[in-house]
């Protein structure tokens, strides 16, 4: 009887570890909410996407909103960005959701893990649910129709 041979204690930390890593992470999803508030009935083109996944395109009427859910792999990798056009040209893009390693400003601005992205004339906002305060994040940038 010698024991446990190193290589199974090396196994057993392994797996140990891997899923102490996987129950670390949060389970419950995040919800992103891109919401039209232009004025005077304009409609806005939504096409936001990860790596992984594209959520295909969209035209939002005024009041409007696309929102969808996920959970954050399991590298901390995860990143969703959109691009937002109004009917005149007006443009940006964003990062609508990434994972924070250093601060915590979007998740504390989504708290309740749901980011309430809102377009408005005057630019990109998010709302801070703490505080229900919407602050202006984007700025469009013009581009010329043909």
């Amino acid at each position: 009887m010698g024991g446990i041979s190193f290589k199974d204690q090396l196994l057993v930390f392994l797996a140990v570890s891997t899923l102490a890593l996987v129950c670390s992470k949060p389970l419950s999803p995040w919800e992103i909410h891109i919401k039209n508030g232009l004025s005077d009935g304009q409609a806005l083109f939504v096409h936001c996407k990860s790596k992984d996944s594209d959520l295909g395109e969209r035209t939002l009427s005024t009041g409007a909103e696309f929102k969808w859910n996920f959970k954050v792999n399991i590298w901390d990798t995860t990143l969703f960005w959109c691009y937002l056009r109004k009917p005149k040209g007006d443009q940006v893009r964003f990062e609508a959701f990434w994972v924070e390693k250093k601060t915590r400003w979007l998740r504390v601005k989504c708290d309740g893990n749901i980011c309430n992205w809102i377009a408005e004339d005057t630019g990109i906002y998010l709302k801070d649910n703490s505080t229900n305060e919407d602050e202006r994040i984007h700025y469009w940038k013009f581009r010329e129709t043909k």
